[in-house]
């Protein structure tokens, strides 16, 4: 979209028959991520390229942020007012609760204020910015937990373990595990925090909207295109082969699938090396993904829900043995509540089960009738019932995951975040062949809706950055996740704060 707005030539090339990648449909149903944070990313990506967000999409802000549910009964609502939220857990927890979550607030806002200008907008972070960033304010090194773990950060922060079970689960918002993942990603919270909306029609129609408005600024798309090679001259990016042979020469490739399929040789040996050893690297958390229609019963529901198992321990032991956990922890997305108009009576829900990698062993062989039982049993637990179970075509498995994003291994967010110098060692725009860019959710910034987006403006600053004389004659190809595009540029700003 920046690209094109600049006036560049820009080609996509998309495998699937609509645009989107992992915000994709089945049935009518959303099955991608579901969570819109950080809404002025996409505000700033429509006005580059001359229009309002609000014109494309309906988006409405979430009053309450999600309903978390306990087997001993317990219902807690997170809310947009820090207040409410506050309430609602003095009212679970006590006085102690209520001040322990504002200490924990505060220091995430503070952890998200330290690292949006020299960690998620930066288009490459460096530690020793990182550590003069740490320097300036002292008081960042006990909020970072340095050495720890955001499980062990939650124990010496919360006396209740819901409170650390609940504010645990933001872990997995980038495909780890609460117990491995650094605490420096306790800064997610106020990410939510400061606002989660619903989008009419799901994200996908947000997907939807962008692919419009890159044709409406005289990019093209062409869809049912795969490419089966990124094409060097030698030196640089030179183009694409498609799968029916047929070549488009560019001068810019962007590449937005996940990064491994390129160190693994899936898009040809010429660009093997444009991302280093990423083969070798552990791979963050797959998942089960139910999307179906269906008339609910039971306890109240929102727009996003969370059902908890009793102890999360065991969940991830099972997780990182290659293991389906019978009595997982469940996410469910009522996708058509949180808007303007009231739900039908047969409403769209989307359930995610956290699940390993493809590559996990030993292998998880975990079929759909039992997938079936242990998802809605563990729902009906917490008497919430659906009318008509759900066919195999409304469930996807990690191994179809990658069949879907090639060579991700099913994982749905790249690289693992376990470690504390994770987050500095996920590759960045500019890979190691000149000429061949890199965005999406395994790229820097990581994943999650906005921290794409960011990667794609991160792209389109390289681009403009590295252009030369070259003619204007031959478009870039971006390559995607499902899809090939393509990019050069003109100015693209850069946000420094949140509004």
């Amino acid at each position: 979209m920046s690209l094109a707005a600049a006036d560049e030539p820009v080609l996509v090339l998309e495998k699937e028959a609509q645009p989107g990648g992992k915000m994709r449909q089945v049935d009518g149903v959303d099955a991608g991520p579901t969570v819109l944070t950080l809404a002025w990313v996409f505000e700033e990506l429509f006005a580059r390229a001359g229009t309002r967000l609000s014109d494309h999409v309906r988006l409405t802000r979430q009053e309450v942020l999600g309903r978390h549910f306990w087997r001993d009964g317990t219902v807690l609502d997170l809310f947009a007012d820090p207040d409410k939220s506050a309430q609602a857990i003095r009212e679970m927890s006590g006085d102690l609760g209520a001040s322990e979550f504002r200490a924990f607030s505060d220091r995430a806002r503070r952890l998200f204020d330290a690292f949006l200008g020299p960690m998620m907008l930066t288009p490459r972070p460096s530690l020793p910015r990182l550590v003069s960033t740490v320097l300036a304010q002292p008081r960042l090194m006990r909020d970072m937990g340095l050495g720890r773990s955001l499980e062990g950060l939650l124990r010496n922060s919360f006396t209740d373990p819901r409170l650390r079970q609940l504010f645990g689960r933001y872990a997995t918002y980038v495909g780890g595990d609460p117990s491995k993942t650094p605490a420096l990603y306790a800064l997610i919270w106020h990410a939510e925090e400061q606002g989660v909306w619903a989008v009419d029609g799901g994200l996908s129609a947000l997907a939807a909207a962008m692919s419009r408005q890159i044709e409406a600024c005289g990019g093209e798309i062409r869809y049912d295109a795969t490419v089966a090679e990124i094409e060097t001259d030698g030196h640089a990016a030179s183009g694409v082969r498609l799968h029916d042979d047929s070549r488009i020469k560019a001068s810019r490739v962007i590449f937005n699938g996940d990064p491994r399929a390129l160190a693994v040789g899936a898009l040809g040996n010429s660009v093997r090396s444009s991302v280093g050893r990423l083969a070798e690297k552990p791979r963050s958390l797959s998942a089960r993904v139910w999307a179906f229609s269906a008339k609910v019963e039971g306890p109240p529901i929102c727009h996003h829900n969370v059902f908890f198992r009793s102890d999360p321990g065991p969940e991830f032991a099972d997780i990182a043995s290659g293991r389906a956990t019978f009595d997982p922890t469940l996410y469910v997305c009522a996708e058509d509540r949180g808007g303007a108009l009231p739900p039908p009576a047969r409403e769209r829900f989307e359930i995610i089960i956290n699940a390993p990698p493809v590559s996990s062993q030993p292998p998880d062989t975990e079929d759909f009738a039992q997938c079936l039982t242990r998802t809605f049993e563990t729902l009906r637990a917490f008497d919430v019932s659906f009318d008509r179970a759900p066919p195999a075509s409304a469930l996807t498995t990690q191994a179809e995951f990658e069949t879907l994003f090639p060579a991700s291994l099913g994982s749905l967010y790249g690289q693992s975040p376990h470690g504390f110098t994770s987050a500095l060692s996920r590759p960045t725009a500019r890979s190691r062949i000149p000429g061949l860019y890199l965005c999406g959710g395994g790229v820097h910034p990581g994943p999650g809706v906005p921290m794409a987006a960011l990667s794609g403006t991160h792209a389109a600053e390289a681009i403009m950055q590295d252009q030369t004389s070259t003619s204007r004659s031959h478009p870039m190809a971006m390559r995607g996740g499902t899809s090939t595009g393509s990019a050069r540029t003109g100015n693209v700003p850069s946000r420094s704060s949140p509004s």
